[in-house]
């Protein structure tokens, strides 16, 4: 198991992998969170993760008491939705939400991210990724529409922020980071298709099919 210093160093090498690959909004806006043991993460402790040092970090309990270094009150606010994915996904070990802006396109218009880029099969997206329906920042009704979303989509490794982004979450920091730069790929490729008429769906089964064909050649994503 990572120590949380590790666990700071990959949250860090996660949000700068984000921005070389340009998925940030403007404002850099965003948090991430990596699971320590059972009931305490490592959060980012600041509302922008553009230049993200070990200080921009704090250790908390799923209910929110903060156990090592500070939270500004931005960061606070979000501890409840970052604790519902780890208490709904004991698989989880981090979990991160951007503004990335073609996600967020689909996420203000309140319409799912349909799963029609081959990359969303290969890094196991299933099905569509759902929209949570919006609710202030960071309250119980957010957090509960979040929770609601993911029992509704137990395959789904992301959930659409109504009006406002998206929350991915995988394994670890870095897989959640190529997460969420995949889900913009196909977000684009998704809004570039519709100026031509429309994605195309993929045939019944495809997931399956591309996930056994990717075993077969020992492939990973």
């Amino acid at each position: 198991m990572a120590s949380v210093d590790q666990l700071k160093l990959q949250l860090i090498q996660a949000s700068k992998a984000l921005f070389e690959a340009g998925v940030m909004s403007h404002s850099g806006h965003g948090n991430m969170s990596a699971r320590v043991d059972g009931d305490r993460i490592v959060i980012t402790s600041v509302g922008t993760m553009r230049t993200l040092t070990p200080d921009d970090f704090a250790v908390v309990t799923l209910s929110g008491k903060v156990l090592e270094g500070r939270l500004d009150p931005v960061a606070a606010e979000i501890i409840g939705m970052h604790a519902g994915v780890y208490r709904t996904r004991d698989r989880v070990g981090s979990v991160i939400h951007t503004h990335s802006p073609a996600v967020t396109s689909f996420a203000v218009a309140n319409k799912p991210l349909p799963n029609a880029y081959e990359a969303m099969l290969r890094f196991g997206f299933a099905g569509e990724v759902p929209v949570a329906p919006w609710a202030p920042r960071g309250s119980k009704e957010s957090v509960s529409n979040i929770v609601d979303q993911m029992r509704g989509h137990p395959d789904s490794p992301a959930v659409l922020l109504g009006n406002h982004g998206l929350l991915a979450f995988e394994d670890d920091p870095i897989g959640t980071a190529r997460l969420i730069v995949v889900m913009e790929e196909g977000a684009e490729a998704v809004l570039g298709a519709r100026a031509l008429g429309g994605e195309k769906p993929f045939p019944h089964g495809a997931f399956e099919w591309e996930r056994a064909h990717m075993e077969e050649h020992g492939s990973r994503r």
